[in-house]
């Protein structure tokens, strides 16, 4: 279990990270341990592609997470640098949200989605969700996400480290908003692996970051119901 010690105090001003999101036009792959059911704890119609670009640099202020959990889904996920570790985030009322972070320098995703339920007054419930073409797969570098629960039908982890301390991830990264944070502890322990892929992927999060993601036949819908990923 990732260490809770960087959790137990919290002083000073409440805040993470913030990223400058610019979005434009623009265009990820795959690999093999066992089948396993992994568990980590803690209509609109897009452009043919989508690029999601965060300036270099620009990770490090800070925002506040909503508190409100997205999914994301994909086929299949193949990424090198895997980090995971533990931190905490802040909502905007300054309630403490502990997470595991899950990272990767960079990643090729086989049918990505995302969706957030919206419950509106009167009209109920909305479903925003935003996928790709399923013949061509997303890619993205720098991605870390705040997740509290993470299922996969079959991993494959190559050159893993467990017990590593999270200040000293050489294979994987801390996400650069995090580094200064209080409530980032370098001594926890954390995990790293070189390369992964991860198959039938489902994520629960709050919070996500990503320098940058190509994502051909993009497309964004808003429609009544729940129609989540997942």
């Amino acid at each position: 279990m990732l260490d809770p010690s960087p959790f137990n105090e919290v002083d000073g001003e409440f805040g993470r990270y913030s990223r400058t999101i610019a979005v434009r036009s623009g265009k990820m792959r795959r690999t093999r341990w066992k089948r396993f059911a992994a568990i980590l704890a803690p209509s609109i119609a897009g452009a043919a592609v989508l690029t999601v670009s965060v300036a270099q640099g620009a990770l490090a202020a800070s925002f506040f997470i909503s508190g409100e959990t997205f999914k994301m889904a994909a086929d299949s996920l193949t990424g090198s640098g895997m980090s995971v570790y533990g931190m905490v985030d802040v909502t905007r009322k300054g309630k403490l949200v502990p997470v595991t972070v899950t990272g990767v320098r960079t990643a090729k995703i086989d049918g990505l989605c995302l969706s957030v339920r919206f419950p509106i007054p009167v009209l109920g419930t909305y479903t925003l969700r935003l996928t790709g073409d399923h013949e061509r797969p997303a890619t993205a570098r720098d991605m870390f996400f705040d997740i509290s629960l993470l299922n996969a039908g079959e991993a494959n982890l190559k050159n893993l480290d467990i017990g590593v301390a999270a200040g000293s991830l050489t294979s994987g990264e801390v996400s650069p908003g995090d580094r200064d944070s209080k409530f980032f502890d370098p001594n926890s322990v954390a995990m790293q692996s070189t390369t992964t892929t991860m198959r039938n992927l489902r994520v629960n999060s709050v919070a996500a970051s990503l320098g940058s993601l190509d994502l051909p036949g993009a497309r964004l819908s808003f429609t009544s119901g729940a129609h989540e990923c997942f």
